[in-house]
């Protein structure tokens, strides 16, 4: 205990079992662990601005149903339809408990309900559908919206376990939410007799994934502990600690809740004890050693029996949401204090309490990505510009929600398509690298490091005989352990051999012919907030080399494409806050206008997600929608690696994988061809490719809908995960021609067309995987600017002549195709032979003197 304690106070990171040594504290040695924690709590608000402050949230709780398809054994908010007069709050009922509130000076409208009734209690489905809507999150998200514009109130919502999917379309609604954790103890799930015992939804493994989701999602959430309810002392320090890494990975806890087990009657638990307030001081304690002097740390006033200077003293430095108006529903029995008496009890503690909103400040000023900008009005309305803390005596007015007037506006730096080529850009890496990818010491321990290749012996392995045996009897069938063995191959032997499979496979799937496609690439934006750590093209709309395109100008681009011969135009951009969901179909549309032969190959899946959950609709229904303003098929892009382990690495909140393949097999569905493609040689390994390549590989089985798979090698000059000294610096050469032999053979008989990236290879590495597997070269692309923005320098365009020209450089004949791999109408060929398939500017001509 002595060590544990000195370590603590001497600020020194504690580990877990000296966490839970802590909490045995009582006595002297827990007032040491208080003066300790009390230390760090308000260090932490001297360093946000507010020393001495204690925070709580004027709240109204609304319950929007108690219906609930979990069976927790200590919960008596949720019920069953029969005790109810209906099994949701109607539109009315909602914002009339709203308009109280806010008659009364809150600001937060707390939405709390059990997690999709809809799924146990028919009553709950036939409500829904009898009111229009799928399902409950819709309601919640329709309910949020009115609040918002009728009351001025800002929507918290606790709906329970939500995916990534579900945190896109809510989050534009709500500027936080919140789930408790409340344990990581899967025992208290998964045995019969515990309190999640039958609750499909406390399972802590399906919570902790919230937490991360809603991290990548840069959402400011809430999250806590409920201590007492049959958790052992380490099982509540695991908790802490899984806390602790979200929170350090993504940014995103906004406040930490700890929570005491109070036993109710009429509860299968209503004879287990309480946590004893000393307990409950001591976790409240451990938390902040564990958590830090950045925590936000709250426990809620109604429940601590009286105890308001033992909270204080223990590190707290919010009360969490109090209502003036409203009982807390989850514990009735537990009225709220009276707000007067809270702030003379935080008085006579030496603090001074003040209100927040529901997003704690530190978000607010922060701003995007943090805030949604359909958000930024109202939270504003309500914000003092400076502490980022509640106007006290803010007017409560509702103001509209609504998607931004103008799509699309010419801004920044929108000539980087070609001064990327000759000024290139401003910085090699933005002003926020330090903070807006998350911690990067933590994302280190995630990362395997590769061991080094072994050297080749000018022999085939036996074991390499035996595998490229089999991949020569059964390519596509190829077991992931011989897969695993021909993509080690060694230089020399072993390499050729691989090679001269692959290509004998590719001549009998497509022949001889070398195709590429007459393109143009259009980034209509690189103003995005995702927060992937290989991106280098991503920019904050106040970044230098930041821009978005107009409308005109995309429809510019697409005519001069035309003129020139091209036959397809791909578009891709960043996720701009500003971007309604509908601005994807006018972008397609507009080019359609502008030059209808063109075929439109744009959008990416998390592109498709992002208009989905913008527009609230389906991903089915926005995919037909963008089908019907002009998109004639996607890129396949966003894949990077398919394996989430691999994902969260590389990204902070691009989608999962599950939802890319639901976004490519819907549109394969709907009739909607997609490209497939891999993004490797960072943080991956092998085996990660091995898996990517069947994955892609069951797809195409299943929907036949990919049209190619398209292998792009990481550039990783400019990747801020590179530069953070994370991911190493691309694949090998060797790695590059073993992944492209490996992907025909593996995609033998489903996906016919395999292609390279010369923009990332380089014209040497193009040609020895022309000789190995590969019939594709992609396209004239006119103007590339991702790669070029990662510091790929290899160019931003090739003309005709040179993409037939790596095609002659490997022995081979060349075609021009269509997005499709068709034949290309006479008038189409004969206008890029003219310009060999790139525009320029048309300069003026020489005056003489």
């Amino acid at each position: 205990m002595r060590r544990a304690l000195r370590r603590a106070r001497d600020g020194v990171a504690i580990d877990q079992v000296e966490a839970e040594v802590l909490l045995h504290a009582r006595g002297e040695h827990l007032a040491d662990l208080f003066d300790t924690a009390s230390r760090q709590r308000d260090a932490g608000l001297a360093a946000a601005g507010r020393p001495g402050v204690i925070t709580y949230s004027r709240k109204v709780f609304i319950p929007l149903t108690r219906l609930c398809r979990d069976r927790c054994h200590y919960c008596t908010f949720a019920t069953v339809p029969h005790k109810l007069p209906a099994p949701f709050l109607s539109p009315d009922e909602v914002l009339d408990i709203a308009r109280a509130g806010a008659a009364m000076g809150c600001k937060e409208a707390l939405f709390t309900l059990g997690d999709r009734p809809e799924d146990r209690w028919t009553a709950a489905a036939d409500w829904l559908e009898a009111a229009g809507y799928p399902d409950t999150l819709s309601y919640v998200r329709a309910m949020a919206i009115r609040v918002l514009e009728e009351t001025g109130l800002l929507p918290h919502l606790n709906p329970g376990v939500l995916s990534w999917t579900d945190l896109q379309r809510l989050k534009p609604v709500a500027p936080s939410m919140g789930m408790m954790l409340e344990t990581t103890a899967t025992r208290l799930w998964s045995e019969p007799g515990g309190p999640h015992y039958g609750s499909p939804d406390k399972e802590p493994a399906v919570r902790l994934r919230v937490l991360e989701d809603a991290g990548r999602s840069a959402v400011p959430f809430t999250t806590g502990v409920l201590i007492g309810i049959g958790e052992t002392l380490a099982e509540r320090v695991e908790s802490l600690f899984a806390i602790r890494g979200v929170a350090r990975r993504y940014g995103g806890v906004q406040e930490v809740i700890v929570q005491n087990f109070r036993a109710k009657p009429d509860t299968a638990m209503r004879g287990m004890p309480d946590a004893e307030a000393e307990e409950l001081a001591a976790t409240v304690a451990v938390a902040r050693v564990v958590l830090g002097p950045k925590a936000r740390i709250q426990a809620p006033p109604n429940l601590i029996g009286g105890e308001f200077g033992l909270l204080l003293r223990a590190g707290i430095d919010d009360w969490g949401g109090v209502s003036p108006l409203t009982p807390d529903h989850v514990n009735p029995e537990r009225p709220w204090p009276q707000i007067d008496a809270l702030a003379a009890q935080t008085a006579e503690a030496g603090f001074r309490l003040a209100e927040r909103l529901t997003i704690y400040p530190e978000y607010i000023q922060r701003g995007e990505p943090w805030l949604d900008p359909r958000l930024s009005a109202h939270v504003a309305a309500l914000a003092d510009p400076v502490t980022g803390l509640a106007v006290e005596d803010a007017p409560l007015v509702g103001r509209p929600w609504q998607e931004p007037e103008v799509a699309l506006t010419a801004t920044g730096r929108t000539d980087l398509n070609t001064a990327i080529d000759t000024e290139g850009r401003t910085s090699d890496r933005r002003d926020d690298f330090d903070s807006v990818y998350g911690d990067w010491d933590e994302l280190r321990g995630q990362v395997h490091q590769p061991s080094a290749l072994p050297v080749g012996t000018g022999l085939l392995r036996p074991e390499f005989s035996a595998a490229l045996r089999h991949a020569e009897k059964a390519p596509a069938e190829l077991s992931t352990d011989d897969a695993l063995v021909l993509i080690s191959a060694q230089e020399g032997a072993e390499i050729e051999a691989l090679a001269d499979l692959a290509d004998g496979l590719r001549r009998d799937a497509v022949g001889d012919e070398v195709t590429y496609v007459v393109t143009r690439n259009i980034n209509f934006t690189n103003v995005c907030y995702t927060g992937c750590r290989f991106c280098a093209f991503a920019q904050r709309r106040t970044d230098a080399d930041a821009y978005t395109l107009s409308l005109d100008q995309v429809g510019q681009r697409a005519e001069q494409a035309w003129s020139v011969g091209a036959t397809e135009v791909c578009m891709q951009g960043g996720i701009h806050p500003d971007l309604p969901g509908t601005a994807y179909f006018d972008i397609a549309a507009e080019v359609k206008r502008r030059a209808p032969g063109l075929h439109v190959h744009a959008f990416s899946p998390m592109e498709v997600v992002n208009g989905a959950s913008r527009t609230d609709l389906s991903i089915r229904d926005w995919l037909t929608a963008a089908h019907e303003a002009g998109v004639d098929s996607l890129p396949g892009t966003a894949a990077e690696i398919l394996d989430d382990e691999v994902r969260w690495v590389l990204t902070k909140g691009k989608l999962p994988t599950a939802t890319w393949i639901e976004v490519v097999t819907t549109a394969h569905d709907l009739g909607i061809p997609t490209t497939s493609t891999m993004m490797y040689g960072h943080v991956d390994t092998p085996a990660h490719w091995v898996a990517h390549l069947k994955l892609i590989g069951e797809i195409q089985q299943r929907t036949g809908g990919f049209t190619e798979f398209v292998l792009l090698p990481f550039v990783h000059t400019n990747a801020p995960l590179y530069l953070a000294g994370i991911a190493r610096p691309g694949p090998t050469r060797l790695e590059n021609r073993a992944v492209h032999a490996l992907a025909r053979i593996l995609l033998h008989g489903r996906i016919k067309n395999i292609q390279t990236s010369w923009v990332k290879l380089g014209d040497e590495g193009v040609v020895e995987v022309l000789r190995g597997g590969v019939n594709d070269l992609g396209g004239t692309l006119m103007e590339e600017t991702i790669s070029r923005m990662a510091g790929s320098d290899n160019g931003s365009y090739k003309t005709i002549a040179g993409l037939e020209a790596l095609a002659a450089a490997a022995g081979r004949p060349s075609r021009q195709r269509t997005t499709t791999y068709g034949t290309v109408p006479a008038e189409r060929l004969e206008t890029g032979r003219a310009h060999d398939g790139v525009w320029t500017p048309k300069l003026l001509p020489l005056s003489t003197l």
